[in-house]
């Protein structure tokens, strides 16, 4: 009888800790998409406003970031202002770290697209 509780109990902490897995998996997932958006944002936006490396890296950070608190409000009912306070947090850092040029560049290709 022991063995069989001990088999059950075995059995009920696999089955726990593989939905533990799944939950990791699929926010790996979630981080290797945001990533891989950011990368491809940053190089469309480094052909179309010629900014160097030290800025693409810089870019990259922000789009990452901007990505990141994308997904964490995924599926919550967000107000305007949560929305239009993202937006302007990507749009501070982007200002900061390009010149005025290269940002009006860059908003003419955001209105662009």
């Amino acid at each position: 009888m022991k063995k069989v509780i001990t088999l059950c109990l075995f059995a009920f902490a696999m089955l726990i800790g593989s939905q533990t897995l799944v939950a990791q998996n699929s926010k790996l997932e979630t981080m290797k998409e945001i990533n891989a958006e950011a990368a491809k944002k940053t190089e469309t936006l480094r052909k179309y406003v010629k900014f160097d490396n030290d800025q693409r890296d810089e870019v990259y950070e922000a789009l990452k970031l901007y990505g990141q608190s994308r997904a964490n409000l995924e599926g919550k009912d967000i107000t305007d202002e949560e929305d239009a306070k993202i937006e302007k947090q990507l749009d501070d850092k982007i200002k900061s770290i390009l010149s005025e040029q290269q940002y009006e560049s860059y908003k003419a290709y955001v209105l662009e697209n």
